[in-house]
């Protein structure tokens, strides 16, 4: 697969919770090439729910959207495909590496790890069914005892993926600790002739993060992850530094701004109630280590309404 496709090699990770289409929005406007949705149940889109085809709305204008499914095994996403296709996604992506218990009980996310030839049966089941590039997102392994991300990958490549994206943690470590970035070079060393687009995630939090994945472990792209929450202006500061060897941190107006146009992104997508409701937990990351950000966090906590989050934000102002 030509990285043009997916338009550069730095894009938003698939994040439960976050990367609806009003946060794959904002990203893209603060240069994100691509985004990925919410990991999608497959079950839940063979089954026609609407919780779950409301995760696959773009927003408009979103002409790359790589979609993110999660299964146990090849029979559900058979019975979803159909419906999958309809939203004619970019990429789609198979969820190897989620540690929550209530994903990994199920069969599903990094329990694969567990079970590789499950994920070459899942993706020539894709294929079955559309030439649609498949991408596989996967963890180091289930434990620091079974660590077996190489084989995995060769899995999946077997079995016809085109991009793979390593998260260098074990399912065991979950988010914790730090991610092992010498994995990085392995496997790009690993699939260096093949043609494999092969991306890392994991503690990837400035934008010299994101060009050392690059230039020291020669990886094809970056998905920012919790580095992007509340800091979509990395991806804009990470091709600076790329292009012109520099960057400059956004202006406290700018963030605030930026803030404004999210919430009002969920307001109109969503309505006033949900998207104060979920709009908390991105106000909190925005404003994070701003000079008087305690006492507002405080007041958006408290906030149930437009007019009163913009009356919180408006305090950073005077301070």
């Amino acid at each position: 697969m030509d990285i043009k496709r997916i338009g550069g090699p730095f894009i938003l990770a698939p994040l439960a919770g976050y990367t609806d289409k009003a946060f794959r929005e904002i990203a893209r406007s603060k240069g994100a090439d691509s985004a990925v949705s919410e990991m999608v149940s497959a079950e839940g889109l063979a089954r026609n729910g609407e919780k779950t085809k409301a995760l696959l709305e773009r927003f408009q204008g979103e002409d790359r959207f790589i979609i993110q499914i999660f299964a146990p095994s090849d029979d559900p996403v058979r019975r979803a495909m159909d419906n999958l296709l309809e939203y004619n996604p970019t990429v789609i992506d198979i969820n190897c590496g989620c540690p929550v218990p209530k994903v990994v009980k199920t069969g599903a996310g990094s329990a694969l790890m567990k079970n590789p030839e499950m994920i070459g049966k899942i993706i020539r089941t894709i294929k079955e069914y559309t030439d649609i590039p498949v991408s596989v997102k996967f963890r180091l392994g289930w434990d620091s005892s079974s660590i077996n991300y190489i084989e995995f990958a060769d899995t999946a490549a077997e079995a016809g993926a085109e991009m793979l994206t390593l998260h260098a943690r074990t399912r065991a470590q979950g988010y914790s600790g730090t991610a092992d970035k010498e994995a990085f070079r392995t496997l790009s060393n690993h699939f260096r002739e093949s043609g494999m687009l092969i991306f890392g995630s994991g503690d990837v939090f400035t934008p010299e993060d994101a060009l050392d994945m690059i230039n020291l472990y020669g990886l094809d792209g970056v998905m920012f992850a919790r580095g992007a929450i509340g800091n979509p202006f990395i991806f804009r500061e990470t091709k600076d530094l790329l292009e012109k060897g520099s960057y400059q941190h956004p202006a406290l107006q700018e963030k605030i701004e930026t803030a404004e146009k999210h919430l009002d992104l969920m307001i109109g997508y969503y309505g006033e109630n949900i998207a104060c409701r979920e709009m908390r937990k991105h106000l909190m990351a925005y404003i994070k280590g701003i000079p008087g950000s305690s006492r507002v966090k405080n007041e958006l906590a408290a906030a149930c309404t437009r007019e009163e989050m913009i009356a919180a934000l408006s305090g950073l102002n005077r301070e």
